[in-house]
């Protein structure tokens, strides 16, 4: 085993995140050592700044820049380095930040040119010689705003690139959602760029854009959000070129598929081979599994499994587990740790059970069953052939695929009566917050409004108005509302609920939804033409087309109206596929809205928590737990299955609309009622008797009604009752004990066991006599007469069962009855 240190050096490298990814695909632009302007001597610079285009028309603002001028040039003059940008930074004011003034003071001071006024025009000067590409300044010391941010985008627009900042300022203009704020801070951080970087906007790169967006993040307390305006506002006006990607947050949302090896080393396992092992087994297996599944079976492997076993067994290097270390694995893999709200509202982390527990062990099974059958043709996996710890019996799920179907029918039929009121709470909540807004974008700010029943006063805030927001302050509540939030919110619930209650599809082909997706089919006998709703392939790798009803037309319809801009068009955006970590190109999705000034797609996250605030509002409460009902969309999806069988729907019909490829799948999802299985259960009977001949059926005659019920009065003998069945001949001539059928009266006990004594004397007196065919009868009936005693003597003594009180109430009346 080694120590903390050697561990520590043999961990493998991080992998790199989507901030650094970012920076590796698209590097930053190299800032040389020197370049022509600032090799210049200073009667060359003293020449070049005296002249246009770094002129003012102010006299005495043109004299005190010469002024400042003049000490700049002296205080660099008098640092070390052959050019004006190794002077500057031999000085230290570049490192210095915030706090480089202190330099150039403590020259006036050496020089007995002590003078607030000339500290200022030195400063001033400095800029003119940015502006004039005689020094760069580090970013750190731009973004430390080591000079007002104005003054330097000023200088820079008058005298380095005056087209390109107009271009920039113009688009920042024409943009409604750019407010004020955003776009002082586009043109600054272009002049920031173009400060340290030399040359023109025409000449930025995206590696300068995340260059300077990162030393934003490690020397501000506090970055400014509209960071995604900025790169969309330089994509816009061509800077970077057609090919670069169409957001920021492609560049910097995520690191993109990780190989094998970066998939493991997330859990920076300590022994080597076992690694190298877990990273040559997904790389084996990486042809026939997509990312998704890739990440899952890396984190079974490398965090449920190993990683876990070098916690609680330090230096563990073989995969041949003991009996105690694999027993107290599986253990510890039963639970998990959840935090929830104490009853004093601290939140304290417990451990609970773990539902999907032997879905945690089948990968760690097959990777030892794969490795075991692998040995047989390569041997560079024969070292790692042992025992799997875990036995077939302990992957069964049987049981818990029964369990599971128990606790989902449940749910859905817990959640199939209350649709309805989701339906039309959401409905009201829709038209109630637009109400509401355009109330208030008619009413002035500080003047009180009443709409749908509220009373509200139009908030005055000056960011707001600049950002387009409507505010509203509630006198109630002392609250502020966003009024266009939660109009936004309530739309897109109601449009959720509609589309996925009217569809059942999965929330992934809801967020894929597109313009593309409508199709139209003309009937070839009536030449009528029917809309219909094109499904992209998802889970299954299945398109399917699914008719697209009035009401969900209407549904759609306010969707893409919503969804328009100015031109008539639905914005093609681009969405991250979360799971295979890719961006998908543009295309015109559906359910897109605005986040600040940047559409994006509608996470799945998002929904949920759309759809949670909207079940709050429906005051709707879990009877098995008391608390707010949820819905999550899949529930919509089950409620959507079971509701079409129930109404008459084929069930390979709803197979095929439910996009499944075992109609065992589709059953699955179907809830199934107590009284549908009671009426179904008839409706088998009925259809059996129908296909049996009618005359089974006929009205018995008075013979063989007596025949019937002689039967019943033949059946009794000396010993007990007679069992078997009307019309059966008796199989053991009437030597009853012998008999199975043959049920014992308790009353007759003593004949039954003087019957034995009797047959015990015979068969002594047959082998006495010799009379051995006479023996074995005998001991066949002796057995006969035994059993039928010990039968006896078991009903005498009954044992108490109890069985509990039934609960006569019906579990859908007592929901019926608690939401009517």
């Amino acid at each position: 085993m080694t120590t903390t240190v050697d561990q520590a050096r043999l961990l493998p490298r991080t992998p790199p995140t989507g901030r650094e990814a970012g920076r590796i695909r698209f590097p930053a632009r190299h800032s040389p050592e020197s370049w022509p302007a600032t090799c210049q001597t200073r009667d060359a610079v003293w020449d070049r700044l005296t002249r246009a285009p770094y002129l003012v028309d102010n006299a005495h603002t043109q004299k005190i820049r010469l002024r400042g001028l003049t000490f700049l040039l002296d205080w660099l003059e008098d640092q070390p380095g052959r050019t004006w940008q190794e002077r500057w930074l031999a000085s230290g004011a570049d490192a210095a930040g915030v706090g480089w003034r202190k330099s150039p003071a403590r020259w006036l001071q050496e020089h007995d040119l002590v003078a607030e006024w000339r500290l200022e025009a030195l400063a001033s000067a400095l800029l003119v010689a940015i502006s004039a590409d005689l020094v760069r300044p580090a970013l750190g010391w731009l973004v430390a705003k080591a000079t007002g941010p104005g003054s330097l985008v000023r200088h820079l627009a008058h005298a380095r690139d005056p087209d390109g900042f107009a271009r920039l300022k113009a688009l920042c203009d024409a943009d409604p959602h750019v407010s004020s704020v955003a776009n002082s801070h586009t043109l600054h951080r272009a002049a920031e760029i173009l400060a340290t970087k030399g040359g023109l906007l025409a000449d930025v790169t995206v590696g300068d854009v995340l260059e300077l967006l990162d030393a934003e993040l490690d020397t501000l307390a506090s970055v400014p959000g509209d960071a995604a305006v900025f790169y969309r506002l330089l994509r816009t006006a061509g800077v970077f070129g057609p090919d670069a990607p169409t957001t920021l947050r492609e560049i910097r949302g995520s690191a993109g598929p990780r190989t094998p090896e970066e998939l493991i080393d997330r859990y920076r396992l300590f022994c080597r081979p076992v690694r190298d092992l877990l990273v040559d087994y997904l790389r084996e297996r990486q042809p026939s599994l997509d990312y998704s599944s890739m990440e899952s079976l890396a984190c079974a492997l490398g965090a449920r499994f190993w990683r876990d076993l070098e916690i609680h067994h330090p230096g563990i290097d073989s995969l041949r587990l003991p009996d105690e270390v694999a027993a107290a694995w599986k253990q510890r893999l039963r639970t998990k740790q959840k935090t929830i709200s104490a009853d004093t509202g601290e939140k304290v982390t417990v451990d609970v059970p773990r539902l999907n527990y032997r879905e945690c062990l089948i990968p760690i099974r097959a990777f030892y069953l794969d490795l075991a059958q692998w040995a047989v043709d390569d041997p560079r996996w024969a070292q790692w052939a042992v025992p799997c710890p875990i036995k077939e019996e302990e992957v069964s799920r049987r049981k818990l695929k029964r369990h599971r179907k128990s606790r989902m029918d449940a749910r859905t039929r817990e959640r199939l009566p209350v649709l309805p009121t989701l339906v039309r709470t959401v409905n009201e909540q829709r038209k109630a917050a637009d109400t509401v807004l355009q109330a208030a974008r008619r009413t002035q700010p500080g003047e009180r409004f009443t709409a749908a029943g509220q009373t509200l006063i139009r908030s005055a805030t000056r960011h707001g108005a600049l950002a387009g927001k409507v505010w509203a302050d509630d006198p109630g509540t002392g609250k502020r509302r966003d009024l266009e939030l939660e109009e936004d919110h309530a739309f897109w619930a109601w449009a959720i609920v509609e589309v996925l209650r009217a569809t059942g599809i999965r929330v992934e082909e809801l967020l894929e939804l597109s313009h593309y997706s409508f199709v139209q089919y003309r009937l070839p006998t009536t030449d009528e033409i029917v809309p219909l709703l094109q499904i992209v392939p998802s889970k299954t790798d299945e398109e399917r087309l699914l008719l697209v009803s009035p009401e969900l037309a209407d549904v759609l319809s306010a969707v893409i109206h919503r969804v328009r801009d100015h031109t008539g068009k639905i914005p093609l955006i681009t969405s991250y596929d979360w799971q295979e970590c890719v961006w998908l190109p543009p295309s015109p999705l559906l359910f897109q809205r605005r986040f600040g000034a940047e559409r994006r797609r509608i996470s799945p996250d998002v929904i949920r928590d759309i759809l949670a605030a909207a079940l709050v509002r429906t005051r709707l409460t879990d009877p098995s737990t008391g608390e707010p009902l949820r819905f999550t969309p899949h529930d919509f999806r089950r409620v959507f299955i079971t509701d079409a069988i129930m109404s008459g729907l084929p069930p390979h019909i709803a197979q095929v609309i439910a996009g499944h490829r075992d109609i065992n799948v589709t059953m699955g999802y179907k809830a199934v009622y107590p009284d549908e299985a009671i009426q179904s259960h008839l409706a088998f009977l009925s259809r059996r008797r129908a296909m049996r001949p009618t005359e089974e059926y006929r009205m018995p005659t008075d013979a063989e009604w007596q025949e019937f019920l002689g039967h019943f009065e033949r059946r009794k003998v000396s010993t007990g009752i007679c069992g078997r069945a009307v019309g059966t001949p008796c199989v053991h001539e009437h030597s009853c004990l012998r008999c199975s059928m043959h049920w014992p009266d308790p009353a007759q006990r003593q004949r039954i066991a003087e019957i034995r004594d009797n047959l015990i004397a015979r068969i002594a007196e047959a082998e006495r006599e010799g009379w051995l065919g006479e023996v074995e009868g005998l001991q066949i009936s002796l057995a006969g007469a035994n059993d039928k005693l010990a039968q006896i003597d078991r009903r005498s003594t009954p044992t108490a069962v109890d069985l509990g009180l039934p609960n006569t109430q019906h579990p859908k009346t007592s929901w019926t009855q608690r939401h009517s």
